[in-house]
């Protein structure tokens, strides 16, 4: 991006907090808990505080790699919660209706994530950017976030990651490296990533056609 990403402006509040936003709307969340870089802890508990965010509990400083930030967060999570939803603060459009149907389906399986339906062709291409071949669609889901699982699980799942010393991407891999099923919950609404500065662009124009 060339810019922090997470502190950029979208209709009038950053990325990360319109992400807080939907948790805080969402009516099966109890407790809210930022995991990220030192500088920002400042700005998080503003935020929250200026937004009266009642289910905001703490910030937390995250690690060199994502499963080690997600195994900080987890590590602060008590004993009274049953599932806990990770989610990436750059998909600022999750909806508490999308978190709602998550939690559903994980409260039930034990683990559940929110994705689509992969609709573009897809090729696979090679270091010269030469096409060297096609991937059916057929059966293939991109992953999203909230990816939610009962603490017991993932924590379970961390615990193995660390012992091996793998580099995980994300936690369906880590709850999928112990042989535990996660089911698929369809997300029709837009839930992009803020990747490149053009999304921030799509992702206002998603928000103002929301009201």
């Amino acid at each position: 991006m060339g810019f922090d990403k997470l502190a950029a402006d979208l209709c009038g509040e950053s990325v990360l907090t319109r992400s807080m936003l939907a948790f805080e709307a969402c009516p099966e969340v109890a407790e809210i808990r930022v995991v990220t870089s030192l500088e920002k802890f400042e700005s998080v508990t503003e935020a929250a505080k200026r937004l009266g965010l009642s289910k905001f509990v703490e910030v937390i400083a995250g690690g060199a790699e994502r499963h080690l930030s997600v195994n900080a967060g987890l590590e602060r999570v008590g004993g009274h919660c049953g599932l806990v939803a990770v989610h990436d603060a750059a998909r600022p459009l999750v909806t508490a209706a999308a978190i709602s149907r998550c939690v559903a389906v994980a409260a039930e399986h034990g683990a559940a994530t929110l994705a689509h339906r992969i609709a573009d062709t897809v090729k696979r291409g090679n270091a010269s950017l030469e096409v060297v071949g096609a991937v059916a669609r057929d059966d293939l889901w991109a992953m999203e976030t909230p990816q939610i699982f009962s603490v017991a699980l993932l924590r379970e799942a961390y615990a193995a990651v660390l012992q091996r010393g793998e580099i995980v991407t994300d936690e369906v891999s880590a709850v999928m490296g112990i042989g535990h099923l996660v089911k698929l919950v369809e997300n029709g609404e837009p839930n992009l990533k803020i990747t490149v500065p053009g999304d921030l662009v799509v992702a206002e124009a998603i928000l103002r056609g929301r009201g």
